[in-house]
This record gives C-alpha cells, sequence and structure tokens, in this order.
C-alpha cells in the first residue's frame, strides 16, 4: 500500500481508539478502495488496532498484488462465502467485539455473520469512520478531483462548439461521455442531465430525444471521473433570444451563487453558507421554487459527506471540496442551476472550475 493509504490507516485506528472500537469490518467497495488502493470489488477489509487484513476471493489475487504490495490477504476457498470466512479470520485473530460498517450490509448478510459468530459481538459502527476521514481530501485527492474537473471542462467546451438545435438530449449526453473518454477521463461520474426548456425545471431530468432546438435554453449537468474521484458541474446553454424572464431567474441564481462561495472559509457552519443563496433567492420572491440542498461533497463518490444544507451543523475544513449549486425550478418553463466545485483552503476557498458563468457567454450559435 501507498504512503497515503497508510496515513488513511492511522486515521482510522485513532478514531476508533476514541470510539471505544477494538476492530472494524469495512464492506463497503469505496471505503476500501479509499484505505488500500484497491480498485476491485466483493472484498472486505478488517482493520483492527494491529491487523490490516483483506478478505477476498481468488480472482483478485493479482490485482491486489499490484495495487496493495504488502496487505494481509485471506482468500476465499471454492464454495466459502463471506459469512464463512469473516468467522474464521475473526477467530483466529481472537477479536470478540466488532464493528461493521451498517449502511453497505444487508440484514441478511449481518444475521449470517451474527449467527456464525456466536461468541463475538457484532454491532453496527457507531459513527461512519471511513466517510468522516473522506470529508478532508489530501494533496493526492485533490490534484485527482483537479483533473477530473479538467476532463469535464474539456469535453464540456467539444460539446459547446458542436452545438445544433436538431441534436437530442440523448445524443447530447452521450457525447459529454465520449468526450471524456477521448481526453482520458474514466468516463461520467454520473448520467449527465442534458434538459431542454421547460424539462429543465426537473432537477434530476433523464435526457430524451427531445431536440435541442425545441427550446431557447438547455441544462446540462455532468462529471468525469479521474483516478476514481469526480467532479460536478452545471451550466445553462441559450440557443434563442434571451428572454426577461431568463435574464431575471439567471442573474438571482448567479448571485446566490457568487455570494455563498464567497462565504466559504474554514470554521464556517455548513448551513449558513447555504443560507446565503436560499437567503437571496427567497429575497427576490423564488425561494420556494429552490427545493434542493445547496451542494454536496464529491470525491470518490458523486454525494458524499459534507453536505451545505438547511440542517448541516458541520463547520467547513480546509481540504474539503463541495459543490455549490442553487438553482431555481418553474414549472412549464424551465430552471437554471449553476454549479461549481470548491476547495476549502486555509484562508477561505478556490474554485476549481473555470467555465465562465456569465449569462452572455451562454450564448452559442446553432
Amino acid at each position: 500500500m501507498g504512503n497515503n493509504n497508510e496515513k488513511r490507516l492511522r486515521r482510522l485506528r485513532k478514531a476508533m481508539r476514541a470510539a471505544s472500537v477494538p476492530a472494524l469490518l469495512v464492506t463497503k467497495p469505496v471505503n476500501v478502495r479509499y484505505l488500500t488502493g484497491f480498485t476491485g470489488e466483493d472484498s472486505y477489509l478488517l482493520v483492527s488496532r494491529t491487523d490490516t487484513i483483506m478478505l477476498t476471493d481468488g480472482r483478485f489475487i493479482t490485482q491486489l498484488e499490484q495495487e496493495c504490495p504488502g496487505l494481509e490477504l485471506e482468500v476465499r476457498v471454492q464454495g466459502e462465502t463471506m459469512s464463512d470466512l469473516v468467522p474464521r479470520i475473526v477467530k483466529r485473530c481472537k477479536l470478540g467485539r466488532i464493528a461493521c460498517e451498517g449502511d453497505s450490509m444487508s440484514i441478511a448478510q449481518f444475521a449470517a455473520l451474527t449467527d456464525n459468530l456466536p461468541d463475538v459481538s457484532l454491532e453496527p459502527a457507531p459513527v461512519a469512520f471511513v466517510e468522516q476521514l473522506r470529508e478532508i481530501k489530501d494533496r493526492d485527492e485533490i490534484a485527482e478531483i483537479r483533473r477530473a474537473v479538467s476532463y469535464a471542462q474539456r469535453a464540456f467546451m467539444v460539446i459547446r462548439a458542436q452545438w445544433r438545435q436538431s441534436q437530442t438530449e440523448r445524443l447530447v449526453a452521450a457525447e459529454i461521455e465520449h468526450q471524456i473518454r477521448l481526453f482520458g477521463g474514466e468516463g461520467c461520474s454520473f448520467p449527465p442531465i442534458v434538459a431542454v426548456g421547460e424539462r429543465a425545471a426537473l432537477p434530476h431530468a433523464r435526457a430524451t430525444d427531445v431536440e435541442i432546438g425545441a427550446a431557447d435554453f438547455t441544462l446540462i449537468d455532468w462529471g468525469a471521473v479521474a483516478g476514481g474521484y469526480a467532479s460536478d458541474l452545471t451550466r445553462v446553454l441559450v440557443t434563442g433570444r434571451i428572454s426577461p424572464k431568463l435574464e431575471r431567474v439567471y442573474g438571482v441564481v448567479l448571485t446566490a451563487q457568487q455570494r455563498a462561495i464567497e462565504a466559504i472559509r474554514p470554521g464556517v457552519t455548513m448551513s449558513d453558507v447555504d443560507a446565503v443563496a436560499r437567503t437571496f433567492i427567497a429575497d427576490a420572491g423564488l425561494g420556494k421554487h429552490f427545493g434542493h440542498g445547496l451542494g454536496h461533497g464529491i470525491g470518490l463518490e458523486i454525494h458524499e459527506a459534507p453536505r451545505l444544507s438547511v440542517g448541516s451543523q458541520r463547520k467547513l475544513e480546509p481540504g474539503m471540496v463541495v459543490t455549490v449549486e442553487p438553482g431555481v425550478y418553474l414549472p412549464g418553463w424551465g430552471g437554471v442551476r449553476i454549479e461549481d466545485d470548491v476547495l476549502v483552503t486555509t484562508t477561505g476557498f478556490e474554485v476549481l472550475s473555470d467555465l465562465p458563468r456569465e449569462l452572455e457567454s451562454c450564448v452559442v450559435d446553432a
């Protein structure tokens, strides 16, 4: 394993000691990857105060040796299930109590392990240990997110240059992924949202065969993956005239976003950042049309902690990377959302994405 993985495991053990947890069974694949660098699946990681053991099967031996040299492996034999292997290793390590990641294990899996560990206390972890560690990105993680942002932006510029009224939402979404891969990305971080006109009032619209030329503007929400890390951006492209309504709604959303970004700095409560944008939109008379949180963390997952939302009392810390994406959605007309990826620095913030946001810059010839 690399130095970053060793550091993460040390931080995890420190958090486990503070919570009096002697051992943790990591079952969520993205958390296993974060702690070890292993990009495969169907494998658990057992972390105790003295041992770090990967529980896997024969398909991944070579991959694990390449990606995680030095990591202790326990391989399932033919016909052996995880609920058989885990108890065998737990007994060998003489563990009497284990915490597991309850949000990534089914009731049936938990029951099977409990049945096979009658003398061991198996319980859900008291906190989301690994997810909390993942909130603060290290230098290498930030570099990968920067790459993911770059791939997404370059793909968008190609899409913009090729913009044609006859293109469908579905075709644009497919071309975004194609371009991301051509530039070196691993693909899209989620299925791109391409929503024409009134369909932009659906915050999570699915791409359809509606043509771009069916309305004056199109909302695009997309992201790329680089080194396993995600980016997440949203822009509006205008192919028709800028109506007074579009000008007003866009201006409100843009100002709300700018003010919220400027409020980001270490020590600020996340709900307070959300309130900056939410209050401005409400004062403009559009508050009931902004129905989601202001933003979320990005990293190995497209949606992860922390959350910029009404109820989040967590304080921002250096190394967090969050989206800032206020939106106004008017059924029957459409919607405007503007989204950028923002790094919390020691003194404030850095916007990692730099695509133009002004309305005039959104106008394209098609």
